[in-house]
């Protein structure tokens, strides 16, 4: 296997898709000859040419607007929004049309190949502007999958997948990870099923769950739980929406406890739901209750960014207050 970090283990699926597929386009802001503004999309223009990579102008409801209307009529876009925190003004188009369009015409019509890539999270000292995680703003629009790989070996597998899916994914990339996390990733085509969780470490005594960069800070904390005789099972939901419940209470169920991390708000964020799922499931064999580690309801911070994001000392207090509960 060659070692790939998650930018070339994206440009890697980008280029097999297109390979495979004459169908499959890629475009937005600047992912022409440039690469994107992370060089995510290098060389694929040069590769395919300008009709298959091409750049859009700044307007991201265009961006979508654009997709879906390729996507109606048979192509396979993967469309580009340059940071996640400017996917607002397409949000109308995504949440209306995107995701109704099978519904509203009875299967007549579908933008099924449509994937819309976007970086995500904090970590980058962006600011306000570039660093939001908006995913859970998805998760509520049936129609949509919300997709979120955790290293270049996951991105490159559901990647693939999320492009041939039958249905319209939103795949947020985790920016921070996407030089800094390193990996072996088979160089040959395959995918990663979406809508299945991953167990990344098995335990007996809590459940933790994120995703995304999320997973690198849960790593940390279980690591320091670990010292403390504290036996965590990890779990990786990979994909948001549909989220695998039934893997997350099957471990709940065996350890009585679970801890869910993410750096969006606490408060409307993607954890609530896994809560509120979680108790309905697992309520009489709770040990304590269902704890949430997330970012702030705040606008994201520039200065305080380390304050505001949920780290691994954040992490490692919940699963030790939930144990000693």
């Amino acid at each position: 296997m060659a070692t790939m970090n998650m930018l070339q283990a994206i440009n890697n699926a980008l280029d097999i898709a297109m390979a495979e597929d004459e169908k499959v386009i890629c475009f937005g802001e600047d992912v022409g000859i440039f690469g994107g503004v992370f060089r995510a999309t290098s060389h694929l223009q040069e590769k395919y040419g300008k009709a298959r990579c091409f750049n859009t102008p700044l307007v991201e409801q265009g961006i979508i607007g654009f997709a879906n209307g390729l996507a109606a009529q048979g192509s396979v876009p993967v469309a580009e929004i340059q940071f996640a925190d400017y996917i607002f003004p397409a949000f109308d188009q995504i949440v209306n049309e995107t995701a109704k369009f099978r519904y509203r015409s009875g299967d007549l019509f579908n933008v099924g190949g449509l994937t819309i890539r976007t970086p995500y999270g904090g970590g980058i000292a962006g600011g306000l502007y570039h660093s939001q995680s908006p995913e859970a703003y998805f998760t509520h629009t049936p129609g949509l999958k919300v997709v979120v790989p955790r290293n270049p070996y996951q991105a490159k597998g559901l990647l693939l997948a999320a492009i041939r899916d039958p249905d319209p994914v939103l795949f947020l990339e985790p920016k921070r990870l996407y030089r800094a996390s390193v990996g072996e990733v088979p160089e040959e085509d395959y995918q990663l099923p979406i809508g299945e969780a991953e167990i990344t470490k098995e335990g007996t005594d809590i459940t933790v769950v994120g995703w995304g960069a999320q997973m690198e800070v849960i790593g940390k904390a279980v690591e320091l739980a670990e010292e403390q005789g504290i036996a965590c099972e990890v779990i990786d939901l990979r994909s948001l929406l549909p989220w695998d419940a039934d893997t997350v209470a099957e471990s709940v169920l065996k350890t009585g406890r679970l801890v869910v991390s993410h750096e969006a708000p606490l408060t409307g964020g993607f954890a609530g739901e896994i809560a509120a799922t979680i108790q309905e499931r697992c309520f009489l064999y709770l040990e304590s209750p269902i704890a949430r580690v997330t970012g702030l309801d705040t606008p994201f911070p520039l200065v305080l960014e380390k304050e505001y994001l949920p780290d691994h000392l954040k992490i490692f207090e919940a699963i030790r207050e939930s144990v000693n509960f």
